[in-house]
């Protein structure tokens, strides 16, 4: 018992990205307004956060791009005017703003890793549906609901707290894309200032 409450005190202290502004829902009109649609087939992104020093994660999020493209960030504390949010499931994800969103994650003390695996329509809207239904995460458990969710849909993948064993789990799903992103290759050609004009400050 004493070993479960320390990890969960460390796993806490460890989710630097999971603390969330809890800003209100957006209003169902401006969801429809912000739908993006990419035209692309359908597919997952798993997001992982880490630390450089301790390589742990620090972070998970998952990017559906599905009937639309929709972002799972639970407990997250990205914030941008023109991205409505609803339950931690942020709306209008365009490549411009997947860009802002990942260079406000990647700092001199984090990395991000994406991974991306191609799934057929159904499941696609299957897990828009579950990130919709499934309400506003509590504080570091972005990795315990997203892997939750995505064995709800069929995705075989361990169900952890850790967001850094959920993502060697997904790694060895078949086809998978691994990219990593750091200083030396984040895009920030996106025009955002960070902690201005409505749009939250990476936290270091």
């Amino acid at each position: 018992m004493i070993l479960r409450f320390l990890a969960l005190c460390l796993l806490a202290a460890t989710l630097s990205a999971c603390a969330p502004p809890n800003p209100p829902n957006a209003g169902p009109e401006v969801m429809r307004r912000s739908t993006y649609v990419s035209g692309a087939s359908p597919s997952i992104t798993l997001i992982t956060v880490r630390d450089v020093r301790s390589d742990g994660g620090a972070h998970t999020a998952l990017l559906i791009d599905g009937a639309q493209r929709v972002l799972w960030d639970p407990a997250g504390s990205f914030v941008h005017p023109g991205v409505p949010e609803v339950d931690d499931v942020l709306y209008g994800i365009t490549p411009l703003i997947d860009r802002v969103y990942t260079d406000y994650h990647v700092r001199p003390a984090y990395y991000m890793i994406r991974q991306k695996v191609a799934v057929d329509p159904a499941t696609a809207g299957r897990l828009i549906a579950l990130v919709r239904s499934n309400g506003r995460a509590s504080h570091a458990t972005c990795a315990i609901t997203t892997s939750g969710i995505l064995r709800e849909a069929g995705i075989d993948v361990r169900r952890t707290l850790f967001p850094g064993a959920l993502m060697d789990s997904f790694a060895a799903l078949p086809g998978v894309e691994t990219r990593r992103i750091d200083m030396t290759n984040v895009d920030t050609n996106h025009n955002v200032v960070f902690g201005r004009n409505g749009v939250s400050a990476p936290r270091t």
